[in-house]
């Protein structure tokens, strides 16, 4: 018997993870995933509800930075820049999804570009750890689905 947490393990089983554990197969899939969500995150740049939150958030600035796709003329803390991108993907719906019913790569790479683009010049990560990084938002993210009962009655609802 353990006398962790389910939190506690879950905490241990992610923060044990690096990049060595990613396979040549997780890497391929994960590029197309971060490809296809930018190209998504960049159509939706043009909706109406990405021009709302993009005005909305420039009343906020910081030291920190980073970019808003789509726009070169200005950039933004990088807490309102994943929101802005985050939206912009969510915004066309063609970003991809699984079962029970979630959009894994819009909520997770935007805040993972955002945080990596505000690392000093000196402790930039590197293409694997962002790899990384990714990876392990969409398997926090698969596994709290999985433990949702919520999550895995929304077939039913529908």
């Amino acid at each position: 018997y353990s006398s962790q947490t389910v939190t506690g393990n879950f905490a241990t089983v992610i923060h044990g993870l690096n990049a060595n554990q990613l396979t040549d197969q997780v890497i391929q899939r994960s590029k197309r995933m971060i490809l296809d969500t930018l190209g998504v995150g960049l159509r939706g740049t043009s909706t109406e509800v990405c021009h709302k939150v993009t005005q909305y958030s420039k009343i906020y600035s910081s030291d920190l930075s980073s970019t808003i796709w789509g726009h070169l003329d200005f950039r933004l803390p990088p807490l309102y820049a994943a929101f802005v991108n985050g939206v912009a993907v969510h915004s066309m719906d063609f970003d991809d999804t699984w079962h029970p019913a979630t959009h894994p790569s819009g909520a997770v790479l935007p805040a993972v570009i955002a945080l990596s683009e505000a690392f000093p010049q000196k402790k930039k990560i590197s293409g694997l750890d962002l790899l990384l990084a990714f990876n392990v938002g969409i398997e926090v993210q698969g596994r709290l689905l999985h433990f949702s009962r919520e999550a895995r009655n929304i077939p039913k609802r529908y």
